[in-house]
């Protein structure tokens, strides 16, 4: 038995608590070593000023804008790619890969050219102000250079997570992250550069997980080979992936337009508040970040089996995931809890006014913040099976349809307090949501299986 034989058997026969976090770990890793370095820009930028803080805060959603493309590509590729594994069509996925790989390029080309034309109105745009804008226009001006190899970075460890290659994906991003975290105290401090010190670490680290992933996707005889030969797009290929992909733009595209919704809401009471919420933001990506690891983790072995018309594993790989991330989520709310005010001051201890407004944010956050897990994980099924739609709106919800009307309107009630706690109640109302999506989506499973049987 080859290898790729012997994956496709771990997905369709091991048992769904040994498979699932084979799968998950490596893609924990990656996430959790990604948020990391990322926190790292905050930390060592953090040092400067505060508003140098703020200016990572701001263009923290172009990054993510740019992440989105990439992840939508990536993983509406992914998703048909396990697919067609679980369905033993080899060279259809083939073709997948190479028409999102080579999309996602070209995109992120059209990014650097552009996100520099434009980049003083875009950065106001994002919600800088006057003090805030030089050092954010330091920090997108490289973060856009660096913005075809991100793209294809986050796409090529989607082919190969949904592949059942996490481990392979891992060392990319790993070690584009470790890189990062150690070039960014010698190129802001020891080369005197600022934020722009910052961002260069940050570009020059994702190109060196794009070496790594290509030639991982390229050598490894077990992984899917990016060919130009097999890049034949066509409109059926394109409404496929963005079809499967819409979710993951939805999530993160949302979630950069919320960014920079709050940042426009807290830019009322002053460079603080935009630094505070930025803190705040990339720690509670952290949190989250193992969470949507586990959940990645899932995915392949879910749409192997989708594909395989293993319908009760499915559902049995859905309920342990549930289970799992929602007590680790209830570990982490604690211990982040008790230290939330030292958490904030790593990155301002100079100014009290940020560690104030930052501790107030991060504890009105954890209120909700065992109830990702579900909505995580309702998120990812909906998406890998096939459900676009209701994966579309699960993903907009908590970041779009939830949280930006709630910037609108609490604030205009609550001042600073209703900036803060748009976060939480937008994660409640998300919760309800998936409930009433879930609730159909496991239905139909239950039918599928039935219909087998019969």
């Amino acid at each position: 038995m080859n290898a790729a034989e012997e994956r496709k058997r771990m997905m369709l026969e091991d048992p769904v608590s040994r498979v699932i976090p084979r799968l998950a770990v490596p893609t924990i890793i990656s996430m959790l070593i990604s948020t990391i370095y990322n926190m790292a820009d905050t930390y060592f930028v953090s040092q400067i000023s505060t508003a140098a803080s703020g200016a990572v805060g701001v263009i923290f959603s172009a990054m993510a804008m740019v992440q989105a493309l990439a992840f939508m590509l990536g993983i509406g590729a992914g998703n048909y790619i396990s697919r067609q594994l679980g369905s033993g069509r080899p060279e259809e996925a083939r073709r997948f890969a190479a028409v999102s790989f080579f999309t996602a390029f070209g995109a992120g080309m059209v990014i650097l050219v552009f996100g520099n034309m434009f980049i003083s109105p875009l950065v106001r745009l994002l919600g800088a102000t006057e003090t805030i804008a030089p050092f954010a226009e330091d920090y997108a001006r490289y973060i856009f250079f660096g913005a075809p190899f991100m793209m294809c970075s986050i796409t090529m460890n989607c082919f190969l997570r949904f592949s059942g290659l996490a481990s392979y994906a891992m060392v990319g991003i790993t070690t584009g992250g470790i890189l990062n975290m150690g070039l960014d105290p010698i190129f802001i401090f020891t080369l005197n550069l600022g934020t722009a010190g910052a961002a260069i670490a940050t570009a020059l680290s994702q190109f060196i997980s794009f070496c790594i992933l290509l030639a991982m996707c390229q050598l490894r005889p077990d992984a899917l080979k990016i060919q130009l030969k097999y890049f034949r797009p066509t409109p059926r290929i394109y409404r496929q992936i963005l079809l499967s992909g819409l979710p993951s733009f939805g999530r993160q595209g949302i979630a950069s337009v919320g960014t920079i919704a709050l940042n426009h809401m807290a830019g009322p009471y002053g460079d603080a508040a935009i630094a505070a919420m930025g803190i705040v933001n990339r720690f509670a990506m952290f949190l989250n970040s193992s969470i949507v690891g586990f959940g990645q983790g899932f995915q392949p072995m879910c749409g192997f089996n989708y594909g395989a018309k293993q319908y009760a594993r499915v559902r049995e790989g859905f309920w342990f995931c549930v289970k799992v991330s929602t007590c680790l989520l209830i570990v982490f709310t604690v211990l982040t809890a008790l230290f939330s005010s030292e958490i904030i001051a790593l990155f301002r201890r100079d100014d009290p006014e940020v560690i104030a407004i930052g501790t107030r944010a991060l504890r009105l956050q954890l209120i909700t913040v065992p109830l990702l897990g579900w909505n995580t994980m309702s998120n990812m099924i909906t998406q890998t099976i096939g459900y676009s739609l209701s994966a579309t709106l699960l993903s907009t919800a908590r970041q779009g349809i939830y949280l930006i009307p709630l910037l609108l309107i609490l604030p205009q009630f609550m001042g600073l307090d209703g900036v803060l706690a748009a976060q939480p109640i937008a994660d409640a109302l998300t919760v309800l949501t998936c409930v009433v999506v879930m609730r159909r989506v496991l239905r139909d499973l239950r039918e599928k299986e039935r219909e087998l049987e019969s």
